[in-house]
């Protein structure tokens, strides 16, 4: 079963969560041209939205990777590998 979710950006429009990267945090991607990168942040306030480059987050996202290989995460492992092919290769 397949679970995205979406955040709305009044600028940018509708972003795509690709993983996340601890409790509060979280990397999104424009929907369609998946050219621009997002780490959203969870406060008590609200959402904290930051902008990366697509080094950034495809370095972020390796991270992840191996930080589900080490835990021994495979459907962790093996969902954000398909993400990684699919937006970075």
């Amino acid at each position: 079963m397949s679970s995205e979710t979406y955040l709305n950006h009044p600028t940018f429009g509708l972003l795509n969560r690709l993983c996340q990267l601890d409790d509060k945090r979280e990397l999104f991607t424009t929907l369609y041209a998946q050219r621009l990168f997002f780490i959203v942040e969870y406060e008590a306030q609200g959402l904290q939205i930051e902008s990366l480059g697509r080094n950034e987050a495809r370095m972020m996202v390796e991270k992840q990777l191996r930080l589900n290989r080490t835990q021994g995460d495979r459907q962790g492992y093996a969902r954000l590998y398909k993400v990684h092919q699919q937006v970075f290769c």
